[in-house]
């Protein structure tokens, strides 16, 4: 209940903020940084595993968004949509450029940054060994997400990261629902048989 009221305080704080920026307010902009920009920027190093990128693209983002500041319908358009609607478009793009470019690397410049896939690791103190293979489950898991086809990688990541519903990831990705759940299905497929060999292990001493 009370993360609903925040979002719901937040969302109307966005619009506020958006309706000043509007008429002319720039400080506004900032406002809407504080609230956004770190959330966004994980968004963007997951789905381009790579840091000065992320950084790049979400500074691109909200250049965009006081460019078009003007053509927000505060009445009725979700400013946190319209917002990842704008990144994503601007990933989409990288993504394009990428294949032009295949010596680029998708590998995260610092792989500590950001929490994985269902991996998170314990209150507890890790042994040397233990931190050892968290790192190295990490990273495979990172690869992995890497891995998947484009297309594949975005909504995902809108699901299991951003907490998006399929709903609002159609919205942000310019699809259908239907599109969206086949696309999420088959990127957790993909995931579970390129982690088969990690969940075997792990099994295995469960």
């Amino acid at each position: 209940m009370n993360r609903e009221i925040h979002a719901h305080n937040s969302d109307e704080q966005d619009v506020q903020d958006m309706i000043r920026l509007a008429s002319g307010d720039d400080p506004s902009l900032n406002k809407l940084m504080d609230r956004h920009a770190e959330r966004l920027f994980q968004y963007l190093l997951r789905s381009l595993q790579n840091e000065s990128d992320a950084a790049d693209l979400a500074q691109e983002t909200f250049v965009k968004v006081y460019q078009n500041r003007a053509r927000f319908d505060t009445r009725r358009q979700k400013f946190s949509t319209w917002l990842y609607a704008i990144a994503s478009n601007l990933v989409r793009t990288r993504y394009r450029w990428r294949a032009r470019h295949p010596q680029i690397s998708l590998n995260a410049d610092n792989p500590e940054t950001g929490t994985e896939l269902g991996e998170q690791l314990p209150d507890s103190v890790l042994t040397p060994s233990e931190l050892l293979e968290s790192c190295e489950r990490s990273e495979k898991i990172r690869g992995a997400i890497a891995a998947l086809p484009d297309n594949f990688r975005l909504p995902l990541v809108l699901a299991e990261y951003e907490d998006k519903s399929h709903t609002e990831i159609a919205i942000i990705l310019n699809c259908g629902v239907k599109a969206v759940e086949n696309r999420i299905r088959q990127a957790r497929n993909q995931l579970r048989s390129a982690l088969a060999p990690l969940l075997r292990i792990r099994e295995s001493r469960g």
